[in-house]
């Protein structure tokens, strides 16, 4: 196979990890230039699409879900395949991952958990009321008591006894209760915000999944038409032979380019159908449902971007962060709790009721007690209870401080992904350019006779290349502006202004 060829299934997602600073390593090369052999590109491309996708998604730290990062992956399906081709956009797409992606379902239901803890919690502070009516038939051994009365038998009914009765029970005075409702006032906030941040997760994962799909169908399209010229340089190189002005050899070059690109065509078409069940996997499109993209690579520039503005525009819209800092309040909260518990604590109850033989023969009763309570002697339980709920705090502390500072990570990593991504697009179209003039000489040369095919075969390759690292950058520049939007907390809000397109 001639030097330079790039086949395999996933010729350009070696780019793929960008999420994490790497840039394409083949950049942009000119006519002339060779690059991997089909085998050691595909082998690359399979073991880097597999961690790079890995690194994207996990590109901007630990979101605090409780749905794990697989979850993202997934959706619930949503109605039954119509047998016809949809039309899906971009924002389509990203609607239906909003609505049926399972990272988001999972979160609705963390939020609904959360908030059933923080009423329970409440309730410690609200009266309870509760009824208890009974009816009992008694017989009393009055011996058994010790009451022995002369003239008077031991042996007492049976009789009977109705009483309907309401209980009250109300805390005046206990701070252990009201900071325990706090702090699961705080967690509950902090799901809310952390359902938040899964939305601009699924756009991440909607996104780049979308992306890929336009990758693949560009990658076709580029050997669609490459296949339609080898198909030409074959034709003509027999043409050649049976006339007697070149050898078998040029036939046999031009056949082999034209089978090879058949062969790509077939795996990269293949690509592209497993990249669109993926993608209908995070949108809950039913499988086989058939969908054809609208949206095309967009391609923005994106100019005076500055990380320490940014990081500072971030930390005030990013979910996470926020609900990594209600939790440190929430903690607090909890050490307050554990401090509070060496308090007494006050508390009302009583009960009122109608009590008789019967419901005609009965008379109101009630009871009203005030209770002071405080702990005499629980010097370990206390200074457990508050060393754990210190240290407890402590890691929140941590834990927000490092997330901050992984978001300034990553804004910064993508800002330089996306300066090195736009150069790369730029150099690579010009390569285009160039690889597309060579071609057309060394096909002018060999149909007037002028060389053989082999200029035409080299030329060819090289076209090729140009091609894949032109759709490889601009896969990579857009991935590097989504990440950004991600790492910016304004996915969901503000994609277009980042990524372009219509």
């Amino acid at each position: 196979m001639p030097p330079g060829r790039q086949t395999g299934p996933r010729l350009w997602a070696t780019i793929a990890a960008i999420a994490v600073g790497l840039t394409s390593g083949a950049g942009a090369q000119g006519p002339g230039s060779s690059g991997p052999s089909p085998a050691q590109s595909a082998t690359s491309s399979a073991s880097t699409v597999t961690t790079g996708q890995s690194n994207l998604y996990n590109a901007t730290g630990g979101n605090g879900a409780q749905a794990t990062q697989s979850s993202f992956n997934g959706s619930l399906v949503a109605g039954k395949s119509t047998g016809t081709v949809i039309d899906l956009s971009l924002d389509d797409a990203i609607a239906r991952g909003l609505r049926q992606n399972l990272g988001v379902i999972l979160q609705g239901s963390a939020i609904q958990s959360a908030n059933g803890q923080r009423m329970e919690q409440l309730q410690a502070l609200l009266p309870t009321i509760t009824a208890s009516p009974s009816i009992e038939v008694e017989q009393v051994n009055l011996a058994a008591y010790g009451l022995k009365i002369s003239g008077l038998k031991p042996i007492v009914g049976p009789f009977q006894v109705v009483d309907f009765r309401a209980y009250l029970t109300q805390s005046l005075f206990n701070i252990n209760a009201l900071q325990t409702y706090i702090a699961a006032r705080h967690n509950f906030a902090a799901q809310k915000l952390t359902a938040d941040d899964a939305r601009d997760m699924v756009v991440l994962t909607v996104g780049n999944a979308y992306l890929l799909c336009i990758a693949d169908a560009a990658r076709i399209t580029a050997v669609d038409a490459a296949l339609k010229t080898s198909k030409l340089t074959y034709d003509q190189a027999v043409a050649a032979h049976d006339a007697g002005t070149s050898p078998r050899l040029d036939v046999l070059r031009a056949q082999v380019d034209y089978q090879t690109e058949q062969q790509t065509l077939i795996s990269t078409t293949n690509q592209l159908a497993k990249d669109k069940i993926a993608l209908a996997r995070v949108i809950g499109l039913p499988l086989d449902q058939p969908f054809a993209l609208t949206d095309t690579a967009p391609y923005k520039a994106l100019d005076n971007l500055d990380p320490v503005s940014a990081f500072q525009s971030a930390l005030k819209t990013r979910k996470d962060l926020l609900a990594s800092a209600e939790q440190v309040k929430a903690n607090e909260a909890s050490r307050k709790a554990a401090i509070a518990d060496r308090y007494p604590t006050a508390s009302f109850s009583g009960d009122y009721g109608d009590i008789g033989e019967t419901l005609g023969h009965s008379h109101g009763t009630f009871t009203a007690t005030g209770t002071v309570s405080a702990p005499i002697l629980q010097i370990e339980k206390d200074r457990g209870e508050q060393q754990a709920a210190d240290a407890t705090l402590e890691q929140s502390k941590d834990k927000l401080s490092d997330a901050a500072q992984q978001v300034n990570a990553d804004i910064r990593s993508n800002i330089l992904d996306i300066q090195s991504a736009a150069k790369l697009v730029e150099a690579a179209k010009s390569n285009v350019d160039l690889a597309t003039e060579a071609l057309s000489e060394a096909q002018q040369r060999f149909h007037a006779g002028v060389s053989d095919n082999l200029p035409v075969s080299q030329a060819q390759s090289q076209f090729e290349q140009a091609n894949d690292q032109y759709i490889s950058a601009l896969y990579q520049h857009n991935v590097a502006k989504l990440s950004l939007a991600r790492a910016m907390g304004v996915a969901q809000t503000n994609l277009k202004d980042y990524l372009g397109g219509k």
